[in-house]
């Protein structure tokens, strides 16, 4: 529709002077299709709320895209100073560090049997939930070691380095 006839909406032009009723009523329907499409148009530029909705879905999106490459590139390098550290570490060290490890386990079930002997219940309770939600959570608190363990490793080649 050009701006001319937008000023002269309802008004008949010369050549509708003889205009059938069924052409008058069909002009008519067409000019409410336009201005029914020109409110929806004027009512979606001034709904503010809508404007908001939309941008922060879009923000968000945005936000788990990027933090889903975040942790595909921690997990990434995790992996690979892992890696690393395995091929750095000479097999005999990393016997010891096994055997140390079963010795350490050793340790602490026995030092876990006498707390139990030992402790009072609500404490035992407590401990008792404590680890339940460790074992409940163990993937994320692994991660959050294994990450420790790398960012210490690299902090400490850079010392050295």
């Amino acid at each position: 529709m050009n701006d001319d006839a937008r000023t002269h909406i309802g008004t008949p032009s010369p050549s509708s002077a003889s205009s059938s009723p069924a052409e008058l009523r069909d002009q008519v329907e067409r000019t409410r299709d336009e201005l029914g499409q020109t409110i929806e148009a004027l009512a979606g530029k001034v709904d503010i709320k809508a404007q908001a909705k939309e941008k922060s879905a879009a923000v968000k999106g945005q936000a788990v895209e990027r933090a889903a490459m975040v942790a595909d590139q921690i997990r990434q390098k995790r992996e690979q100073a892992a890696q690393l550290v395995k091929n750095k570490t000479p097999d005999p060290l990393l016997k010891k560090t096994t055997v140390a490890a079963a010795r350490v386990r050793e340790s602490a079930t026995k030092a876990g049997r006498y707390a139990a002997d030992k402790a009072p219940a609500p404490l035992l309770d407590r401990a008792g939930h404590a680890a339940t939600v460790a074992r409940a959570n163990r993937i994320p608190l692994l991660a959050a070691g294994a990450t420790v363990v790398a960012l210490l490793l690299v902090r400490r080649s850079r010392g050295r380095g």
